[in-house]
C-alpha cells in the first residue's frame, strides 16, 4: 500500500522545554494531546494535526551532545501566513534567517534553524511578497 500523507516527524532534542517553546512561540504550533508514553516528550499540532513530535532521551539512550548533523534530512517546510509578523517574531527571538523569493512563483521563503540545528522553511503566498 502506498503512502498517502506525511504523518509527523520526530526530533530527539537536547532541551525538551526550550525546543517546545521554539516550536510554539516561533513556529506557531500548539502543544496537544499525547498518549502516556514511557518517555518524556510533546506532540505539537498544526491545524489540528500532530505533525511534530519532540522526545527527550529515553532510558539507556546515550547523552545528546551538540547539534548533530541531520543525515540526509535537509529541512522541514511549512506553508505559512503573515510574513511581516514572522519576521518580527524571528527578530524578537534573535533568530537569524535567510529570505528568498522563488522566481516565477513570486513566493517568499524564510529559512531558519531550531535549537537542535534542524532547518525550518516557511513558504508564504505570493500576495505577501513585497
Amino acid at each position: 500500500m502506498p503512502a498517502v500523507a506525511l504523518d509527523h516527524y520526530t526530533i530527539l532534542v537536547q532541551d525538551l522545554e526550550r525546543t517546545r517553546d521554539f516550536y510554539t512561540d516561533v513556529v506557531g504550533l500548539a502543544v496537544g494531546d499525547r498518549p502516556p508514553l514511557a518517555f518524556d516528550g510533546y506532540w505539537l499540532y498544526c491545524g489540528g494535526v500532530p505533525v511534530v513530535h519532540l522526545i527527550a532521551n529515553r532510558a539507556g539512550d546515550p547523552e545528546i551532545d551538540g547539534a548533530p548533523a541531520t543525515g540526509r534530512l535537509d529541512h522541514i517546510a511549512f506553508s505559512a501566513e503573515n510574513l511581516k509578523l514572522m519576521k518580527q517574531r524571528l527578530a524578537a527571538n534573535a533568530i537569524e534567517y535567510q529570505e528568498r523569493v522563488l522566481p516565477r512563483l513570486n513566493m517568499t521563503q524564510l529559512f531558519f534553524k531550531d535549537p537542535d540545528g534542524v532547518t525550518i522553511e516557511f513558504n508564504f503566498p505570493p500576495a505577501e511578497t513585497v
